[in-house]
């Protein structure tokens, strides 16, 4: 089978970028283009981390458009408490040896679209502002998004506030119009994120693999410290590479069919992704909700991806 292709709207943030490496040294992948959207930081920091990432990995071919500078209604939350002053602070890496494209997100990804022979999965890993702004721009190419397999939400326990996780807090609003868009959506919560925390021995074997993995395992030492910090994790999780799992080896994760509703008007609980475990409000699954990851599976294929890098 030929690999499938994907679009990455990330925000670059620790775990987004080994998000980006694990889909571009994953064979059965094809990432076709890359967009930015603020979140862990703001928009210029987090083009620019893209940018670095796939410069360091020698995929300068691949476009990168830069998106939603804020929320769709709201002031931007960044996340520099958890991912440093620069959005990837941790092993220096060079600057970037290419541009962004000329275009924007929302040009891109429909460019993208209508230049593919085949549907196209969207992987978001950051706020939903870009995929928001995407299907209010082009609802004529919405046919053409094979799936759409996103980090974020939560069955349970906020990271953000006591309710809410931090992509979708930021931007709920918009996570609301993804999750009520009629899309095949995979959703990969902190439930399920947390599942795949990269302790000591993680890291240690991420270093055997060369130079890639060594920045990798960089990253996450840096992770490490302010997960420990303010989390109490002694493995920070690596929340978006689950994602990108979720469309390469859809197997990995155990997953149940539900209703999915975003709460906006509330402050208590802005933010909150309610899933309908049992079905009782009636209302259709929208979403394939994240349940169990395949721990030892997942971090097999991460290596296995970073390896070829």
């Amino acid at each position: 089978m030929s690999p499938k292709p994907v679009i990455l709207d990330v925000d670059p943030g620790h775990d987004d970028a080994v998000a980006i490496m694990m889909a571009c040294g994953a064979l059965d992948l094809d990432v076709l283009a890359v967009t930015t959207v603020a979140g862990n930081a703001t928009l210029p920091k987090t083009t620019r981390n893209a940018l670095r990432i796939l410069s360091l990995i020698g995929r300068t071919g691949i476009p990168v458009a830069a998106g939603a500078s804020k929320p769709m209604e709201r002031e931007l939350r960044t996340a520099e408490d958890i991912h440093g002053e620069s959005g990837m602070d941790g092993p220096q890496i060079p600057e970037a040896a290419f541009k962004p494209d000329g275009r924007g997100a929302v040009e891109l990804i429909a460019d993208t679209l209508g230049e593919s022979p085949e549907p196209v999965a969207l992987i978001p890993v950051g706020p939903l502002t870009n995929v928001a702004a995407f299907l209010r721009a082009r609802p004529d190419l919405k046919e053409k998004i094979s799936h759409v397999s996103i980090m974020g939400g939560s069955m349970g326990l906020g990271n953000t506030t006591p309710a809410a996780e931090f992509n979708i807090y930021v931007d709920p609003e918009a996570a609301r119009e993804v999750f009520e868009s009629g899309l095949r959506i995979t959703m990969s919560g902190l439930n399920v994120t947390h599942q795949a925390g990269a302790g000591k021995s993680e890291r240690d074997r991420l270093r055997d693999i060369g130079e890639v993995g060594g920045v990798v395992a960089g990253f996450l030492d840096f992770f490490a410290t302010t997960y420990e910090r303010i989390f109490g994790f002694e493995a920070p999780p690596l929340h978006d590479p689950v994602a990108v799992a979720a469309v390469l080896e859809p197997g990995l994760l155990k997953t149940r069919p539900m209703n999915v509703q975003v709460e906006c008007e509330s402050d208590l609980t802005r933010g909150e992704t309610v899933c309908d475990f049992h079905g009782v409000t009636g209302k259709p699954p929208n979403a394939e909700v994240g349940l169990e990851l395949d721990r030892e599976g997942f971090f097999d294929l991460l290596y296995e991806s970073l390896k070829r890098l």
